[in-house]
């Protein structure tokens, strides 16, 4: 029997991937959780040979979530299922300790041969997403989003930045100092080619990332 975890605040998301996998072949537990709580207190009370999880749910941001299921269950396989764009996000949360990166609006016949290669060990990212990685590290040319650069930290602190939030509220959010937050800011700044926050959400909406940035649920 396999053991997964469905971590979403969406009961919409929760139904349909249960059903996507509950359609695989050999016998599958599936068991759900709606915040950030009461999924890491499911890993604490028993074994989950997968969990599916939302990026952003009530009670904790998009790190805290795979360090936490990590920190309980070091074996567990981690898949997150989010609706921000794979090409952006994709090899951070890769590189951050998931195992895998899916959208929500992927196919079906997509989505299952994600989990399947997560639960046999393998990680998993999309086509596109690993010719990028290809070109990255082989030097081909190509028109690079100034966005894919950021790391996942990064791409959090955009998100609040970009929602309106001071610096002092992005650094209880994310349980970081002034000053780290400060440094992220100037990072973000610097490798995105703006001087304020004005500037990064028109570049956003330039390069198509705005409606995915700004979504991030503040809670």
């Amino acid at each position: 029997m396999i053991h997964v975890l469905i971590a979403d605040d969406h009961s919409i998301v929760r139904l349909g991937m249960k059903q996507i996998i509950c359609s695989l072949p050999g016998g599958m537990l599936v068991t759900e959780a709606k915040t950030f709580d009461e999924a890491i207190a499911l890993i604490e009370s028993q074994h989950f040979d997968l969990a599916v999880l939302d990026i952003n749910m009530p009670g904790g941001n998009n790190l805290q979530m795979i360090h936490a299921a990590r920190l309980r269950q070091p074996g567990i396989r981690i898949l997150i299922f989010s609706a921000y764009e794979e090409s952006l996000y994709a090899l951070s949360y890769v590189q951050s300790g998931a195992d895998g990166y899916i959208e929500k609006n992927s196919p079906d016949e997509e989505i299952k041969t994600a989990i399947h290669a997560v639960l046999m060990g393998e990680k998993y990212i999309s086509k596109a997403v690993r010719d990028q990685l290809i070109r990255k590290y082989t030097g081909q040319p190509e028109h690079q989003n100034p966005f894919s650069v950021l790391s996942a930290r990064e791409i959090e602190v955009m998100n609040l930045l970009m929602k309106g939030l001071p610096l002092v509220k992005i650094a209880e959010i994310l349980h970081l100092q002034l000053t780290t937050v400060s440094t992220y800011k100037a990072r973000i700044f610097e490798k995105t080619g703006v001087k304020n926050v004005v500037s990064l959400i028109e570049k956003a909406q330039m390069h198509h990332v705005t409606n995915h940035a700004v979504e991030v649920a503040v809670k």
